[in-house]
């Protein structure tokens, strides 16, 4: 079970997660396999118009279980900081930690058949992944463009739950707090002025402040 303090609510909170999953380019595909286990594919993918698009080939073990069975999961999870555990406890390992967003959507995939869907979904991964252009703009009415798009798959996510935690010291007590975040300041690390502000903005939230 989830620590309450850590959920972010899809009813209440759904802009924060979209936001998170707009930033986001690369995640997990559960899916089930031929013999009834659990598969895991990490792969790219956008976020366009509330759906997850991801695109491959149109064989393989991935398809092959995708038609078997449409019921799909899909995570993502992005790690800010690691949290030693000297930041509060100069002696025992058990407060060390890390801080992070992660969500899930659980849903059903479905083949994208229309040409203006996949150009639109690969145009948006494109404009992700290569923000810097140098390519002719993927358009489902472009003689060059047609036969690309015949032969790609494009898988559409649409999400029956979504479920999302923002782990940022919630749980912690304001003298631990203040000792995290004078740790991270210290170090300096790559994300670490990031997560300070994050924990602010998030820990008023915790239960019991």
């Amino acid at each position: 079970m989830r620590r309450k303090e850590f959920q972010i609510d899809e009813e209440h909170n759904l802009e924060e997660i979209e936001a998170f999953l707009s930033e986001m380019s690369f995640g997990f595909l559960g899916t089930v396999s031929q013999d009834g286990h659990p598969a895991v594919t990490p792969l790219n993918f956008v976020y366009v118009n509330g759906a997850i698009y991801f695109h491959g080939s149109r064989i393989g073990e991935k398809m092959t279980q995708l038609k078997a069975n449409e019921s799909v999961t899909f995570a993502v999870a992005k790690e800010y900081a690691v949290i030693p555990s000297y930041f509060t406890d100069p002696l025992l390992a058990c407060p060390a930690t890390a801080y992070f967003k992660s969500v899930r959507i659980d849903g059903h995939a479905a083949l994208v058949d229309d040409p203006q869907e996949k150009a639109s979904a690969l145009e948006a991964l494109m404009r992700k992944l290569q923000p810097e252009g140098g390519y002719k703009t993927i358009d489902a009415g472009d003689p060059d463009y047609i036969p690309r798009l015949k032969g790609v798959a494009v898988v559409r996510i649409d999400a029956s739950q979504i479920s999302a935690k923002f782990k940022f010291g919630q749980n912690a007590k304001e003298p631990a707090r203040a000792a995290i975040q004078e740790g991270l300041s210290s170090r300096n690390g790559s994300m670490d002025a990031e997560t300070i502000e994050l924990m602010r903005r998030y820990c008023p939230h915790a239960l019991g402040d």
